[in-house]
């Protein structure tokens, strides 16, 4: 039966021939650092506790930046570390330019930039203007009437109903508990709140709120931050005439599901003012002592219309970059070869003329890809998103593999869980890292961290990782280090689809090794020739990296074609693994570097006769069944 599964698999390398090379032909240009980094996100509260209170801080970060270094990362980021109450975990900030005592103090921030500006790493903090915490100083004095504070936040007077006060419109929060409005006694007035009740909307309409945000960036810039994370971006400016949203189906009930959302996000109005903190970031470049480029990201869950639309153009650019989510929303454990050609052609097809791509598998908002696509596919997706061109985004923990912690309902911590009928749930994506395993992985020396390890960190951690000689850890470094090759930064792009589960993309650049990447996806073995669909490679090829679960190791040649008389042999596959190959010369990892591949090399030798035989008789029933019908 071995036979019969490889010859299918060779059938379709050679046979399913549909290549569409994808519009990226490669960056002439200079290469700024923000384009050949690895961007880091950190979730602070569960990267390192350093004070035994159970809570990642920033003293934790600082004395955890060699692992950065170690994997080649040039840049971190750091989710929400401001003065907030900790209603949505810093998300709902009370103030925009201190630091909450939970992750330390501004001297301990500053200490964490010195140290890691000393490690040559850049540093970007997360910007969150949609909202401020109901508790900020901000939204007090605007229920007061306090100028200029009166207008900061979203105010409207009550319906009255026959006698009855009612809220202004049908607008629902995302968070999924109701209405978006939320009476305030004192003032007389609802205010909105598109995410929690604790969370007001600032007032995007108001030129104040506009150049107070712009305040907050100076501080941060002043500290030494390279760049914005910006948060949420696409929900910052309602319809000025607060008009109903449409319901989906007129029938069914209010909620924010089924509604169309254009009063309350993807407004036009929000892409001039981000147009604007860019110029205002520009400037501040040109007026700094250090004129490098301070960067800014957007996150935006959109179409793909909407979301290039904050790339800008080169005469009036937006963000650097939107955030490339499509890897996480459009791709699962099940899509196939063609749906992963389908997710690189979305982004760069669509993206505009100069602009840099981006690519992202996971961050505090989803389900760990280890989780979504299975642990067996950790190595494959980091092969698919380190080697396209552009900037890859890293959630903590990707890099070893880490799946979601098991958490129960009673540990739930996430305001999302609050209320009736709330389905989303992000604590699992959210648990400590697994440095080692000593107790609670190397995270905390408290008893009860702030939420429980992953069950799985006595084998699934840093330290056993780096000292395996194959694991998720040792691919992500070989990759983050790949990641430095001309042609990797520089190459142009080609996509295949070999066959309907097996998807490879090639980057080339001229005088530099062609690097190809080949992936099965699909559920069996497949023996793969990939020079039989793409062009111009030699007729052997070299392994570059494998995934863990492969076959073949660094430095193992391949025939790129089907020829019996060559000494090496087809590519063979396992399901859901992945290599990358050149037709450069690549040193073997070591003198057990064969240990796993004589046996597959000897079993597809001896099968190689079977796979021409079998490919000449099903050639041949083919001509009969042709011969018959004529």
């Amino acid at each position: 039966m071995k036979g019969l599964v490889v010859v299918f698999g060779v059938f379709l390398a050679l046979n399913f021939e549909n290549e569409v090379s994808a519009g990226w032909k490669g960056w002439k240009g200079e290469i700024d650092w923000w384009q050949n980094t690895i961007i880091y996100q950190i979730y602070p509260r569960s990267f390192q506790d350093s004070n035994g209170d159970g809570i990642g801080d920033l003293k934790g970060i600082e004395s955890r930046l060699d692992h950065l270094k170690d994997t080649d990362i040039g840049t971190f980021w750091m989710s929400p570390i401001f003065k907030s109450p900790m209603a949505d975990l810093g998300y709902d900030i009370a103030n925009y330019t201190n630091v909450d005592p939970i992750f330390g103090t501004i001297q301990d921030f500053k200490d964490l930039m010195k140290k890691a500006k000393k490690k040559g790493l850049k540093v970007l903090n997360d910007f969150v203007p949609n909202h401020s915490s109901d508790e900020c100083e901000w939204f007090k004095k605007s229920i007061k009437r306090i100028e200029p504070y009166t207008n900061y936040y979203i105010w409207r007077d009550a319906k009255l109903v026959d006698g009855v006060r009612t809220v202004p419109n049908n607008w629902q929060n995302l968070f999924g508990t109701g209405s978006a409005w939320e009476w305030n006694e004192e003032r007389g007035q609802y205010y909105y709140h598109n995410f929690h009740k604790k969370q007001p909307d600032l007032n995007y309409r108001n030129e104040t709120v506009i150049a107070a945000m712009e305040e907050v960036m100076k501080f941060w810039l002043d500290l030494g931050v390279d760049g914005f994370r910006m948060d949420a971006l696409k929900y910052m400016v309602e319809d000025k005439d607060f008009r109903d949203e449409i319901m989906i189906d007129e029938d069914g009930p209010v909620t924010y599901d089924n509604m169309y959302h254009n009063m309350t996000s993807e407004l036009p109005e929000t892409i001039a003012i981000i147009k604007r903190w860019r110029k205002f970031i520009e400037n501040y470049r040109l007026n700094a002592e250090e004129k490098h480029t301070r960067l800014m990201l957007a996150e935006v869950y959109a179409d793909i219309d909407h979301t290039m639309s904050y790339y800008g153009t080169n005469e009036e650019p937006v963000a650097h970059m939107p955030f490339n989510f499509f890897p996480i929303t459009d791709l699962t454990f099940a899509s196939n070869a063609s749906a992963f050609e389908a997710v690189i052609k979305k982004w760069i097809d669509n993206m505009p003329d100069g602009c840099w791509p981006n690519w992202v598998i996971g961050n505090h908002d989803n389900y760990r890809v280890a989780t979504r696509m299975g642990e067996e596919m950790v190595d494959m997706m980091a092969m698919f998103t380190m080697l396209l061109p552009g900037t890859v985004i890293t959630y903590q923990g990707e890099e070893v593999g880490q799946t979601n912690t098991l958490v129960r309902p009673d540990q739930f911590v996430d305001p999302n869980n609050n209320g009736p009928g709330s389905e989303i749930n992000r604590d699992p994506q959210r648990g400590p890292f697994l440095w080692d395993s000593s107790d609670n992985a190397g995270f905390t020396k408290q008893k009860k961290p702030w939420q429980p390890i992953n069950p799985n960190f006595w084998t699934t951690n840093l330290k056993a990782q780096t000292e395996a000689k194959y694991s998720h850890y040792q691919v992500y470094r070989k990759l983050a280090k790949l990641r430095h090759h001309p042609t990797i930064q520089r190459g142009s792009l080609e996509t295949h689809v070999i066959s309907p589960w097996v998807f490879s993309f090639v980057r080339r650049l001229k005088g530099e090794d062609t690097i190809i990447v080949v992936l099965n996806l699909g559920s069996e073995g497949e023996t793969v020739a990939v020079g039989e669909t793409i062009r111009d490679l030699p007729d052997t090829l070299s392994i570059m990296v494998p995934s863990v679960n492969s076959i073949p190791e660094t430095g193992v040649k391949i025939n790129s074609r089907a020829d019996r008389n060559k000494p090496a042999h087809l590519l063979l596959l396992r399901p859901k693994s992945a290599v990358v190959l050149t037709d450069g010369e690549v040193k073997e990892d070591d003198e057990n570097s064969q240990s796993r591949t004589q046996n597959s090399a000897s079993s597809s030798q001896q099968s190689l006769p079977l796979i021409i035989l079998a490919t000449l008789s099903i050639f041949a029933s083919m001509a009969i069944c042709v011969s018959k019908n004529l």
